[in-house]
């Protein structure tokens, strides 16, 4: 089966007292959304999955829609800072010199889970999913620490390469050949083409 490992859209900046930021996305990202939708919705895909996070969720609506399926939240597909109360876009991060770009860079980000509890929950959530569509094409809308560690198993990365080794941009495409016998393949990896000539931006060093 193909697995189609897609990243959120460009969200909100957000700080909250209490609970989780969840931020949703911002004009530019539901812009990002739909040319990532329109470029997906071409190919065969036989269920769309996402995270449970607005970000995620209003990325994958789109696709979706174009494809005239209902996208099914997986829980364990979430970001490793999904209990945050706030939610920075790296890319501000870094043009500030703020310090905790290379926290999320070392997965030290307040209200993110320890590394080893985030691998076996999204590997096992991705594994089932494999599992159940033998032979079809899924496509997940997760985030960029997912799409980090997972790629990071399937190269067989370890240690402190399992996070932050890629950056992938925004509704960049990542695909995976995958079998229920547990054998897994990298195709392709931040596919972006969708985004070429929007002018709309694509992540820490590209724009369309």
């Amino acid at each position: 089966m193909e697995l189609i490992l897609i990243r959120h859209a460009l969200p909100e900046r957000r700080h909250v007292s209490d609970g989780a930021a969840d931020p949703e996305l911002t004009p530019e990202g539901h812009a990002q959304a739909e040319h990532m939708a329109k470029y997906l919705s071409t190919e065969r895909i036989d269920a769309v999955y996402t995270s449970p996070m607005r970000r995620a969720a209003q990325t994958a609506e789109p696709l979706g829609r174009l494809l005239g399926l209902e996208p099914i939240v997986v829980d364990d597909v979430a970001e490793w800072d999904r209990n945050s109360n706030e939610y920075v876009p790296i890319e501000q991060l870094k043009a500030e010199g703020d310090p905790r770009f290379y926290e999320i860079l070392g997965n030290q980000w307040d209200g993110a889970d320890p590394i080893e509890e985030f691998q076996a929950r999204v590997e096992a959530a991705i594994d089932d999913l494999v599992a159940r569509h033998a032979g079809d094409t899924i496509a997940v809308v997760c985030h960029g620490g997912v799409i980090n560690l997972y790629l990071a198993i399937v190269l067989g990365l370890t240690g402190d390469d399992r996070t932050g080794f890629f950056y992938p941009n925004y509704t960049s495409i990542h695909r995976v050949a995958a079998s229920r016998s547990g054998v897994r393949s990298i195709i392709t990896v931040n596919e972006t083409s969708h985004l070429r000539n929007t002018g709309l931006p694509m992540g820490l060093f590209q724009k369309g």
